[in-house]
């Protein structure tokens, strides 16, 4: 049996800022190229679809692999890796998520890129499929009016039911 190659399944579940950008960016380019798309959002990963993403938060605590450049200044001062030079206490600070999601934002728009709304809304113009996890949202409290319209509701074993075996991602 041969399995539908034009499907792109992928589950979400870390509520940052910084994993909301790979999954809507992978679902984006993947419906552009006409494939199937379905996003599944469980724990955490709800806050990416909610209708107010001003919790959605950068912080290279826990991250060594994220790079903090400081988007102003001169160009030494730009150059440097803050997450690499600092401690990783410093994260811990009263203030310091606050300031690497400012950071995060600045950088994108700085690139042209896009918000992470204006970026939902291109997946759900494309036709991205875009399900919560039911049993997720009903344990952190959250009701269908708390997301974004588009969204679907289901759990998941009906998520795995229509989805394909093949090209699901995890992030």
């Amino acid at each position: 049996m041969q399995e539908d190659t034009n499907q792109l399944s992928v589950i979400h579940s870390k509520g940052s800022l910084d994993w909301a950008y790979p999954t809507f960016i992978l679902a984006s380019t993947a419906a552009a190229m006409e494939k199937d798309v379905e996003l599944f959002f469980t724990f955490y990963g709800l806050k990416a679809v909610l209708k107010d993403t001003t919790h959605l938060k950068v912080s290279p605590l826990g991250n060594p692999g994220m790079v903090v450049n400081s988007p102003v200044g001169p160009a030494w001062l730009k150059k440097i890796d803050w997450n690499v030079v600092l401690p990783g206490l410093v994260w811990t600070l009263p203030g310091m998520s606050k300031l690497a999601t400012w950071g995060f934002k600045k950088t994108l728009a700085m690139q042209g890129q896009v918000s992470v709304e204006e970026l939902r809304s291109l997946c759900l113009e494309l036709g991205v499929k875009m399900t919560v996890c039911q049993m997720t949202m009903e344990m952190m409290g959250y009701k269908e009016a708390d997301f974004i319209e588009g969204v679907q509701f289901a759990g998941a074993a009906t998520y795995f039911a229509n989805t394909p075996k093949n090209q699901s991602l995890y992030i």
